[in-house]
């Protein structure tokens, strides 16, 4: 099964003695602060390879429920060691993004990451490598504050 030409992104949050924090994490080949993400596989949809990538990485239950996030990021192929096996056609991954909430619940990192830090919106917002997870913890900001229930 082959790696997709696509990417999930997971963002997960928690409340906290109502206070809302992310959880960022620090990959471990590189160092770079982000949220949980990973490419899709096979057939996979978007939604599915958020699921395996969430268990995978960080432990969560392929069952959870996440909330998906109407932002996406254009990622260069180049950027994944697998690029040439998608062919000449393929210049850009779509990565699509998703939310979960782990209200009372652990994040169980794999060895892909060597830490993880809760923080609130402005100090996460600082810490992360990428613009595209600051736009993804924006949005569930965003829908999280007009819903807290239903984001």
């Amino acid at each position: 099964m082959g790696r997709a030409p696509f990417n999930a992104l997971i963002v997960p949050f928690r409340m906290l003695d109502g206070r809302l924090e992310y959880a960022v994490t620090r990959r471990s080949d590189n160092g770079d602060w982000q949220f949980l993400s990973g490419g899709g596989e096979g057939t996979e949809t978007p939604l599915s390879a958020a699921q395996r990538e969430a268990y995978e990485e960080g432990g969560i239950p392929q069952d959870t429920y996440l909330i998906e996030l109407d932002s996406t990021a254009s990622v260069p192929a180049t950027c994944f060691s697998c690029w040439k096996e998608w062919g000449d056609d393929v210049y850009v991954v779509t990565e699509f993004s998703f939310g979960v909430d782990l209200t009372g619940r652990s994040l169980v990192l794999s060895d892909e990451h060597t830490d993880v830090r809760w923080l609130g919106y402005e100090e996460a917002s600082k810490l992360l490598t990428f613009d595209s997870n600051r736009i993804a913890m924006w949005e569930l900001s965003e829908r999280l504050k007009r819903d807290p229930a239903r984001p």
